[in-house]
């Protein structure tokens, strides 16, 4: 199955430039295409991640992707799918961004896989350079006003107010499509949806940059559709907000449960769309799916995929354990690693490494809210040290209670978490 076919059969495909020319295009040539990633923090997150498994389908198809991040856009601002204007980040931090983030895209692409190695570039490296004299007689002078005002990001955003600031970037996109089509020969753009009137804006820029040029201009576009959750509520966000690429910033833990608890309505299309799997086992995920839902065969294989294939097989393993340990309660074999994922939200009380009396220790890490109620708890059953029931009033947490020397947790009633760390 070629590469068109096989993203249209996973429902990845939104819309395309002259579908039957890009698949011939495809069939007889290695292709160059690219994404872009405006660095507008210092992590990318999972609603990168689609955009991202795009090029790592195509190199595997052959082609040869470059993921060419925003050093100088990132500094204008994309006015897509939004209603305000963003706030402009100073260049030191923005080049710090990018930095970032380049970090994070060779761990994911194929940097070293010869005629097809994945390239990263800066738009920086030209757009930086460029003086407005450049910029209005070789970009600007190709774009009609009401062209611009035509399209999508630039007409929703009229009524509310635009700067002249982000009303360009729609210029500065496309002179990065230009720009790689005549330093890397690149004849693909691709992107969400919401790019699609950037990406058509840089094929009109390259056809009519060369209307006078004996030249067969072919470039094309494709973008991926919008990732909606059958609940209404936002791909990628959480009560604890973004799910971040970052293992510093959504924990390996984190974004495995972030998978695990995929909708069972979800979870067959986002194993289409951000895995590899082949149809054969596809088809027995919604076999499973149907039949046996408790199990939720297809939300584990889903996390797998996209811890390793994000963070690591031993970060998979890590979060695995941590999962099984909380679900078992078998919390003495976790390591203090595995403690500060597990429970990086919990309310957390710094205590000194000395032998508490169990009912203070309740009290002073507002477990209990008061030493009657303390009382109350402990003979109701209703603590557990490290997983343990523990009733008795005359309990003292010493360091035997500590995992690692450095934490001890304790669940009051069936769902509340507290951690004790100790210094």
């Amino acid at each position: 199955m070629d590469i068109l076919q096989d993203l249209e059969n996973r429902g990845l495909v939104q819309q395309t430039t002259d579908r039957e020319s890009l698949q011939q295009h495809l069939n007889e040539n290695q292709v160059t295409l690219y994404c872009g990633f405006d660095p507008t923090g210092d992590s990318l997150h999972i609603g990168h991640l689609l955009p991202i498994i795009m090029l790592k389908r195509f190199q595997r198809a052959g082609h040869k992707p470059i993921a060419l991040i925003g050093g100088g856009t990132g500094m204008i601002g994309d006015p897509s799918g939004r209603s305000s204007e963003r706030s402009l980040n100073e260049a030191s931090v923005v080049h710090s961004y990018s930095e970032s983030i380049k970090e994070q895209l060779a761990k994911l692409l194929d940097f070293d896989k010869g005629t097809n190695a994945a390239v990263a570039r800066n738009n920086h490296d030209w757009l930086g350079k460029m003086t407005v004299i450049d910029f209005l007689r070789d970009a600007g002078k190709h774009f009609g006003i009401n062209y611009m005002l035509g399209k999508e990001s630039v007409s929703a955003r009229i009524e509310q107010g635009i700067s002249y600031t982000e009303f360009s970037y729609m210029i500065l996109q496309s002179l990065d499509y230009m720009k790689l089509y005549e330093q890397e020969n690149c004849t693909l753009q691709i992107g969400g949806s919401d790019q699609w009137g950037n990406i058509t804006a840089g094929m009109e820029l390259i056809r009519r940059a060369r209307e006078n040029e004996d030249e067969d201009v072919n470039v094309f576009g494709l973008t991926v559709p919008l990732i909606t959750k059958a609940d209404g509520s936002k791909f990628g966000k959480t009560a604890g907000g973004a799910i971040w690429l970052d293992p510093e910033k959504t924990t390996p833990y984190e974004f495995y449960q972030f998978w695990i608890n995929t909708d069972d309505r979800d979870v067959m299309k986002f194993l289409r769309y951000f895995t590899f799997l082949e149809e054969a086992e596809l088809n027995e995920l919604q076999y499973e799916l149907e039949n046996h839902p408790e199990k939720r065969q297809a939300q584990k294989r889903l996390a797998e995929e996209m811890t390793v294939m994000v963070h690591s097989k031993e970060a998979l393993e890590q979060a695995q354990k941590i999962t099984e340990s909380l679900f078992s309660g078998g919390l003495k074999n976790l390591s203090a690693s595995d403690i500060e994922q597990g429970f990086k939200d919990v309310p957390t009380y710094d205590a000194t490494k000395e032998d508490a009396g169990l009912i203070d220790l309740l009290v002073n890490a507002s477990i209990s809210s008061s030493k009657r109620q303390a009382r109350e708890d402990i003979q109701n059953g209703a603590i557990y040290i490290n997983g343990e029931r523990q009733q008795d009033l005359k309990y003292v947490v010493s360091e035997e209670d500590r995992i690692d020397g450095r934490f001890t947790v304790i669940r009051r009633g069936k769902k509340k978490y507290f951690l004790v760390r100790f210094s």
